[in-house]
C-alpha cells in the first residue's frame, strides 16, 4: 500500500521545554492554525486536546508526551495539490523534572525541537536539562519565547 505522504514530506518535532513554559499552549495553537482542531484548547480550563489523561486536566501538567499530526501546505502552493503539503507529527512534551524519561524517550525520534522558553522567567533548570537532552541525540533545535504579552517579560534575558 503506497503511503498517502511520503517520508520527505513527513517530519516529526517535539515541543519541550521547562514546566509552564507554555509548550501545550504552542501545541494548541498550532492544531488550530493548522485546522486539525476548531477551537484553542486551553489548559487552565482542561480543555487541551494535547493533555488527555483525567490527571493532566486535573493538575494543568503534561505527564505524558502526546503525539498528533498536523499538514503544512506552503501559501504559495494550491491546498488540493498535495504534492506541496508536509505532514508533521508533533508531540507535546512533559515540562516537569519528575518526568525527564519521557522527554528523553520522544527525543529518541525528532527531526527536531521547539524549545519554548517563557519570556518572563528566561532560562529555568528544566529548559537546561532539555538542552542537553537534546543536544545527546543531535536534535536540532529552535528556540521559542513564549508568553512575551506579560508584565516583566523581555526577550533579550529570556
Amino acid at each position: 500500500m503506497a503511503r498517502e505522504y511520503p517520508l520527505e514530506k513527513t517530519r516529526n518535532f517535539g515541543i519541550i521545554a521547562h514546566i509552564d513554559a507554555g509548550k501545550t499552549t504552542t501545541s494548541e495553537r498550532i492544531l488550530f492554525y493548522t485546522g486539525v482542531s476548531h477551537k484553542i484548547g486551553e489548559v487552565h480550563e482542561g480543555a487541551a486536546v494535547m493533555d488527555w489523561m483525567d490527571q493532566e486536566r486535573e493538575r494543568g501538567i503534561t505527564i505524558t508526551a502526546a503525539a498528533t499530526t498536523c499538514f503544512w501546505t506552503p501559501t504559495y502552493a494550491d491546498k488540493k495539490d498535495t504534492s506541496k503539503k508536509t505532514r508533521f507529527n508533533i508531540i507535546d512534551t512533559p515540562g516537569h523534572v519528575d518526568f525527564t524519561a519521557e522527554v528523553e524517550r520522544s527525543l529518541r525520534v525528532l527531526d527536531g525541537g521547539v524549545v519554548v522558553f517563557d519570556g518572563v522567567a528566561g532560562v529555568e533548570p528544566q529548559s537546561e536539562t532539555v538542552w542537553g537532552q537534546a543536544e545527546k541525540y543531535k536534535v536540532p533545535r529552535i528556540c521559542f519565547v513564549n508568553k512575551l504579552d506579560r508584565t516583566g517579560a523581555n526577550f533579550e534575558k529570556s
